[in-house]
């Protein structure tokens, strides 16, 4: 019988529960008067001779609860069958009772004497009827002996089901942690976890954002044999990319890749979108279309999703040939496809090209500019500072009945006022009101930023009042602007000011707000303060920009700590950033100053192998570097690999520098070769080599260079 299995089952699970859980004396008795389903006639099995030494006022209490208990079985079983319904789900129960009547302990009886004589979806039908209410929602014993009467019916799928309830119901009141340990535990009391079980407690445990102990029962539960589905690495993947934790989604999307799991299209884009937010378009792509040869059928909203994480990384060109991919394989770009290139074209500063593809869509029979594709037009026109295009943009779409929104308005302002426009930036905002689009945050941070830039600061602060009086409050990006103000004033104190007044506030810091403090503690060698807020930045995960990275860099070359600072130009690649000429420079130009010439030519070339110019700086202090080690031959070969304008620029700067320092040999030298390539003398350069020349008495240098641009001069006017 169930009753002697559950019995069995309970002096397990004993020492599993607290105290408060324990079975009674009561229950244990009452578990053996269940009744008869059988016979219908629900008469109580025969007493222990042990009850013949129990008071009489114990009998009789426990003949009526075992009364009551036969009664509930009854109405249970009678409201069950009298229902038309599938057998597959248990009915919902019409009980004619008080749940308030009913104790803790007759429920449980009531379960289990339900699942040993009626049967499994008997007893369901009651336990689904008792947890609707506050008063067993939470009791966790009902559960367990739910589950364990299952099991002994060998029912381990609506055993899994019951725990699958308890945790929803424990989640909702924060007592998730107690349901996830007693689900675990009860895979030691007979009941084999299925996959779902195992996705259900994931799920519940991600809706709460407890992604460790996730990952803890993920772990727990595969030891214990249950075997992950796609569903279930979709789940960790989806929970960590909607967290932001996108290094972690990657190692999910791994296990799952090497599982031979695929994605839906829905998920794929949502991947996309979250690894593109975070700046890892280059990673995604690799994924994406792995996912493809193992058998996705990406959509156009796929392609379209990757396509706008390209244009916002700048990548335009590997865009565009998405884009052709995806028209190959049938798919037809639509209006939002096009929005997406017009805006990254503009972004890139391709405003004509842009334009050209907006005539293409105005001209196109299936689809048509909407306010977004203008919007994205306008914007590009106002970076470009051509506002009298912006603004036949803005009539031209008025025109075509489309109606200008909130962003529209906005985007043109912020044009006129980088433009120092101001007044018609104010008729515009009063338009817009007009219109039925109130100016929102984003509209006052636009006039805002300009006038702090003009250095109207009373004008911008008086504006942002004027916009609390109309129920706009100053957001994280209001505070950056004015942090900002401060640290172009050297004023770190006051920057803090605002970043602590963002924190009370509500409003998280981005990185950008991060990178503004960064950059001025950096100029003022303030290296620990910028170190604790880069360190805090990373660890509330927020992923270190191009801009904080060589911000950091330039820091520690100007601290003198260079090891520190090529450390964090190896950590970049860890973000996803990859630096540029100006991180490049930093560097060369910090190990130049500690003299390690070989790390900073090193990094020179690898900066060169890469296609990236370096900057006049740069160059020049490398090439001088060497030329004070007397080595002006590693000096000339690092000058070689630049093309011919900058090299002759670059040459003639050196010239005067070695003049300068009276490194006169070594100028006259670097001058005979500008000479080879250029028989155009710079003036300048001229005349300041034949001065020091002749304050050191060094007439010779002269003479022999004068020769040299004589003879020069004729062979010139001789081919001429």
């Amino acid at each position: 019988m169930v009753t002697h299995f559950l019995l069995h089952r309970f002096h397990g699970l004993h020492q599993k529960l607290p105290a408060s859980s324990i079975l009674s004396s009561v229950f244990l008795s009452q578990i053996h008067s269940t009744f008869s389903l059988r016979t219908y006639c629900y008469t109580p099995y025969e007493q222990s001779t042990s009850s013949s030494s129990q008071s009489q006022s114990q009998s009789q209490s426990q003949t009526q609860s075992q009364s009551v208990v036969r009664t509930i079985c009854s109405l249970v079983c009678q409201s069950y069958y009298q229902q038309t319904h599938i057998r597959f789900t248990p009915p919902k129960l019409l009980l004619q009772l008080d749940s308030e009547s009913l104790t803790h302990d007759q429920a449980i009886t009531v379960v289990a004497s339900l699942a040993d004589e009626a049967g499994s979806m008997v007893a369901l039908s009651f336990l689904y009827w008792a947890i609707g209410f506050p008063k067993f929602r939470h009791f966790m014993r009902l559960y367990i002996v739910s589950a364990t009467a299952l099991i002994g019916n060998k029912n381990l799928e609506r055993a899994n089901e019951v725990l699958q309830r308890m945790v929803k119901n424990y989640a909702e009141a924060g007592k998730l942690k107690e349901a996830v340990d007693m689900v675990v535990e009860m895979q030691n009391h007979g009941l084999v976890l299925s996959t779902r079980t195992m996705n259900y407690v994931l799920d519940a445990t991600l809706e709460l954002g407890l992604i460790e102990l996730a990952e803890n029962v993920f772990d727990e539960m595969c030891k214990r044999g249950v075997t992950p589905d796609c569903a279930t690495f979709k789940l960790m993947v989806v929970a960590c990319c909607n967290m932001g934790r996108v290094l972690e989604a990657e190692r999910w999307l791994n296990a799952m890749v090497e599982r031979g799991f695929i994605i839906d299209n829905t998920t794929c884009t949502l991947i996309i979108d979250a690894f593109c937010l975070k700046g890892y378009e280059n990673r995604i792509v690799g994924y994406f279309w792995k996912m493809v040869e193992m058998g996705l059928a990406p959509n156009v909203i796929n392609f379209t999703a990757l396509i706008k994480g390209l244009c916002n990384q700048g990548s335009i060109k590997q865009a565009f040939e998405l884009l052709e991919e995806m028209v190959r394989r049938g798919w037809k770009p639509n209006a939002y496809t096009h929005t997406t290139l017009i805006d990254g074209l503009c972004k890139k500063g391709w405003t004509e090209k842009a334009f050209r593809l907006f005539l293409k869509l105005i001209r196109s029979d299936n689809y048509k500019p909407n306010v977004h594709t203008y919007t994205a037009m306008i914007n590009g026109y106002c970076k470009e500072d051509k506002l009298n295009r912006a603004e036949m943009l803005l009539s031209r779409m008025q025109e075509q009945g489309l109606v200008p929104n909130a962003n529209t308005y906005t985007t043109l302002i912020d044009g006129h006022c980088k433009a120092g426009n101001f007044v018609r930036a104010y008729e515009l905002m009063g338009l817009m009101g007009k219109e039925g689009f109130s100016p929102n945050i984003y509209t006052y941070n636009a006039i805002i930023d300009s006038l702090c830039k003009k250095g109207s600061f009373d004008e911008a602060y008086r504006l942002l009042h004027k916009g609390s009086v109309h129920g706009i409050q100053a957001d994280g990006v209001t505070y950056t602007i004015f942090m900002s103000v401060h640290c172009r004033q050297a004023d770190t104190n006051g920057a803090l000011v605002f970043f602590n007044k963002m924190l009370k506030s509500g409003f998280m810091p981005d990185i950008h707000a991060y990178t503004t403090l960064i950059s001025a503690l950096c100029r003022q060698k303030q290296m620990k303060e910028s170190e604790r807020l880069f360190e805090e930045a990373v660890s509330l995960g927020l992923i270190p920009t191009k801009k904080t990275y060589t911000s950091m860099i330039c820091g520690y070359c100007r601290y003198g700590i260079t090891s520190l600072a090529v450390k964090l130009f190896q950590r970049m690649s860890n973000h996803g950033c990859f630096p540029d000429s100006i991180t490049y420079g930093a560097l060369i130009s910090g190990l130049c100053k500690e003299s390690k010439l070989d790390d900073a030519r090193n990094l020179y070339d690898a900066m060169m192998d890469k296609g990236m110019s370096p900057c006049e700086v740069t160059r020049l202090t490398l090439a001088y570097e060497y030329c004070k080690k007397d080595d002006s031959c590693t000096a000339m070969a690092i000058l070689d690999r630049l093309e011919k304008k900058l090299w002759i620029r670059t040459v003639n700067t050196l010239v005067r520098k070695l003049c300068s320092e009276e490194k006169l040999e070594m100028a006259a030298l670097f001058f005979h070769n500008l000479l080879d390539k250029d028989p155009v003398v710079n003036r300048v350069t001229l005349l300041g080599f034949m001065n020091k020349c002749y304050e050191s008495n060094r007439y010779g240098l002269v003479s022999e260079l004068s020769g040299r641009i004589c003879e020069g001069n004729g062979k010139h006017n001789a081919l001429n």
